[in-house]
């Protein structure tokens, strides 16, 4: 069976993604299942070029010991919000200085948007996946969702900023939508089943 590396080591990362991809013929590996301690610097100004250099860089490293027939699957994600000409962006895992403290960024998201009315609050949630395979040719996949920042934090479910969006559809924020209905919808969601497309048509014979 094929193997499918995912460049995180982040739980719930891999946790969704390994929720939308069951069923498909791969094993799928964190970075450390494999056993790879890198930390690739994620220096692109845009979400194609972090996912680029992300999954390039472990399919390098994998190569170069000894691995054959497997496939690398980064992504790059994070929220844009139209009233601060898409900020956070590519730094939203680093809003607030520390990556990954979720709530250190949801503060300051709150404070950037302080002076933002009900109706200048619309964001939304992207995410690009890039996918090496075994020939290091990349394909990037893109995907999104649209939504509404909130004033308030009142929950802490999800991870990222999911306590802050508002999905109108829902009428609730992603943090709390359970795991089910995030994943039908969320930006990384739509992505991974344009992967997963690709994958059956390509990869699954």
């Amino acid at each position: 069976m094929k193997k499918l590396v995912l460049a995180s080591n982040n739980l719930k990362k891999i946790k969704e993604i390994k929720e939308i991809l069951s069923g498909l013929e791969f094993e799928v590996y964190s970075l450390n299942d494999m056993g790879i301690d890198i930390e690739v610097v994620e220096d692109g100004t845009t979400f194609e070029e972090n996912a680029r250099k992300k999954a390039i860089e472990i399919y390098d490293y994998l190569k170069e010991k000894g691995e054959n027939d497997f496939l690398v699957l980064s992504d790059d994600s994070g929220l844009e919000v139209d009233c601060l000409n898409g900020a956070p962006g590519v730094y939203s895992a680093r809003y607030a200085g520390e990556h990954g403290n979720d709530y250190e960024n949801n503060i300051k998201l709150l404070k950037e948007m302080k002076n933002a009315d009900s109706k200048d609050r619309s964001a939304r949630f992207v995410c690009v996946i890039a996918l090496v395979n075994e020939n290091r040719n990349v394909e990037l996949i893109r995907g999104e969702v649209e939504g509404v920042i909130i004033e308030e934090l009142k929950t802490k479910g999800g991870f990222g900023y999911d306590p802050l969006f508002y999905y109108p559809q829902f009428n609730k924020t992603f943090g709390e939508a359970t795991s089910e209905e995030k994943n039908s919808v969320s930006h990384r969601g739509k992505a991974l089943e344009k992967l997963k497309s690709i994958l059956e048509i390509h990869y699954c014979k």
